[in-house]
């Protein structure tokens, strides 16, 4: 663990293990190298995983609850502004009569399109440079996490920071591939997004180049496809429900207040937009934690990480 993030890449010159690693057999199969930080250091467990994510955000709950907060808070106001900004000016879109003209109709959905496709746009742009920032800051975290190191802000920061264009190119191109190929058809979609998900945080913690991070990603995903998509799926499913579960108590008080959620009114925008900021605050450090473990879990199964990472804790 020489390299200036802790990481190395073994296809990098001074990568890989360190020389003469003992036999994986020399130790325990149950706690492998011990547990410094928030995993065991030993190929994981699907549930160990999830349970990582968990602990890494119960390790640092200020940074990493605070951090998020402020982005959620962002990603929503700039959502706000955007839709302000573009559609303030224009009049409100009423649907044709029973007796409206072929023509007319044809116009009228052209108009929803139009907005419509706008909003998501916008909305599309603002949540991958708002995933881009959290995926990076989440994985320098979690890479401090496993070996049980306290980080700060300010050295979290200065980590990312000369990652992030890399990152942004790295989330951009991953979004445009998955895009197109589940528009071609939903199941190429699906194999690009498994195979190149582990891109970032092999980005992040290898300092390595979009190309190199792309690459890293299907080589280690290759071979264990069916088992990162099912751990992606979990996390998927956990995080529509911890979402869900979120926003019960902002669905509840609209119906209290006879606050429709589904109006265009301010009140029921506010009450909608404080609910998506509670749930983006604990989903979105959740979920990237999961997918940085997942990539430092397909790195113990296939390259011995763990004796790594146990040299640099301290353990061995």
């Amino acid at each position: 663990m020489n390299d200036p993030g802790g990481w190395t890449n073994p296809d990098q010159p001074g990568g890989g293990l360190p020389p003469a690693p003992p036999p994986r057999q020399q130790h325990d199969p149950v706690s492998g190298f011990g547990k410094p930080g928030v995993i065991p250091l030993r190929p994981l467990r699907v549930g160990e995983i999830l349970d990582g994510a968990v602990a890494t955000m119960r390790r640092y709950p200020g940074l990493v609850f605070g951090v998020s907060a402020v982005v959620a808070v962002i990603s929503v106001a700039l959502n706000f502004g955007a839709d302000y900004w573009l559609f303030s000016g224009q009049a409100e879109i009423k649907a044709p009569g029973a007796a409206a003209t072929q023509q007319e109709q044809l116009d009228y959905l052209q108009q929803v399109f139009k907005q419509t496709f706008a909003q998501l746009g916008v909305a599309l742009v603002i949540s991958v440079l708002a995933r881009t920032f959290l995926s990076g800051f989440m994985t320098v975290v979690v890479g401090k996490a496993v070996l049980g190191r306290p980080v700060t802000l300010g050295e979290a920061w200065a980590e990312l920071r000369p990652r992030l264009l890399g990152l942004f190119g790295v989330t951009v191109l991953f979004t445009i591939m998955v895009a197109v190929g589940a528009a071609v058809f939903l199941i190429p979609g699906v194999l690009l997004y498994v195979l190149f998900s582990l891109a970032a945080p092999a980005l992040v913690l290898e300092q390595s180049k979009l190309g190199q991070a792309l690459s890293r990603s299907r080589l280690l995903v290759w071979g264990n496809w069916w088992r990162v998509f099912g751990i992606l799926l979990l996390t998927v499913i956990a995080q529509l429900i911890i979402g869900s579960v979120l926003q019960i108590p902002f669905n509840l008080q609209g119906s209290i207040t006879g606050t429709d959620l589904t109006t265009e009114s301010t009140g029921a925008q506010l009450l909608s937009g404080l609910g998506s900021i509670v749930a983006q605050t604990v989903i979105a450090p959740f979920v990237a934690g999961a997918t940085a473990l997942l990539y430092i879990d397909q790195r113990m199964r296939r390259e011995g990480m763990d004796i790594q990472l146990a040299r640099a804790a301290g353990t061995r």
